[in-house]
């Protein structure tokens, strides 16, 4: 599958977003993989609150809410969809299907191996 990836430095200097950018890699069903970014905020072994955003915004849509989320006590997991914000970006509008994307953030859930969520 090809793909754009957004480099870094495009997200510095960003308002009231200062989060560690985190990465992983998901199966891209067509033998490659794509990058997928992620926020993880928070103790690690806190009860996991999951915020996913709709188009056309990305995990800066939460940029306010997550510093409240991890002061309340808990991890907070905000990931950009692939597609979106430091997530890589397929070419292709074929390339976005509903299942791929449920697949993928799937993919997320089970290598970060999250339980008991709050969605």
């Amino acid at each position: 599958m090809d793909f754009l990836r957004t480099d870094d430095s495009c997200f510095t200097h960003l308002p009231h977003y200062h989060f560690s950018p985190n990465y992983l890699t998901v199966d891209d069903t067509e033998g490659g993989e794509l990058r997928l970014h992620y926020v993880d905020e928070g103790p690690t072994d806190a009860a996991p609150i999951l915020l996913l955003h709709g188009e056309p915004t990305w995990s800066f849509l939460y940029r306010k809410m997550i510093p409240i989320l991890v002061k309340a006590g808990h991890r907070v997991i905000v990931p950009d969809l692939i597609g979106f914000g430091r997530s890589d970006k397929p070419t292709k509008r074929s390339d976005y299907t509903y299942q791929r994307h449920v697949d993928w953030i799937k993919s997320l859930l089970l290598q970060l191996n999250l339980n008991d969520i709050t969605f």
